[in-house]
């Protein structure tokens, strides 16, 4: 009798185990077929420079004071990166046009992400003034540092670098941008 409940729970558990493993293989094959997985096709597998390596393992808040998500998921699609703050002049004035930036270029692969080098309750306020469409996170004094390493030598805001999909700094600027300006930059640039 013994040796019937044995056999019948091995026979149970070969087929659990068989039925688990099928559905591991149809995730797989799912997640193939869709272009899916944890790291996009088109992320290099070579090293990256000390300055994006610091950039793409970074990790900021978000409005909530929440972690956001880390920057190495924007990887493998060029990518628009603006330090600004609520007290730069220059930094308000170019963000409409960072959105609009956003807005047209979103449909060709373009990601944009804002780092407020800035306190969370300012940042809130000011989004409510003027929402922007693209994601927005707190980068803190770190943010500083963060955009010196970036080549932001003086340590000014605003200050833009665009990323390629390989993860490297294709263009920088310290000083506002112009919509104009960043056309030209996608314009000549082969990302």
């Amino acid at each position: 009798m013994q040796r019937r409940k044995l056999l019948g729970l091995t026979a149970m558990g070969g087929a659990a185990v068989a039925a688990g493993a099928g559905g591991v293989m149809l995730a797989l094959r799912h997640e193939r077929e869709a272009g899916g997985g944890t790291t996009p096709p088109t992320v290099s597998a070579a090293p990256l420079s000390e300055a994006a390596a610091a950039f793409w393992n970074a990790s900021f808040d978000t409005l909530d004071q929440q972690p956001f998500l880390p920057a190495q998921q924007l990887r493998g699609k060029p990518l628009l990166l603006n330090f600004w703050a609520t007290w730069c002049a220059p930094c308000v004035k170019e963000l409409p046009e960072i959105n609009q930036f956003h807005e047209e270029f979103a449909a060709k692969g373009w990601q944009v992400l804002g780092l407020a080098v800035d306190a969370p309750t300012p940042v809130r306020g000011f989004l409510a003034k003027l929402p922007l469409r693209f994601p927005v996170a707190l980068a803190g004094l770190t943010g500083t540092d963060l955009s010196r390493q970036l080549g932001n030598t003086k340590g000014g805001l605003p200050f833009t670098v665009a990323f390629g999909a390989k993860g490297e700094p294709i263009w920088r600027k310290l000083g506002a941008t112009h919509l104009d300006e960043l056309r030209q930059m996608v314009a000549s640039t082969s990302v």
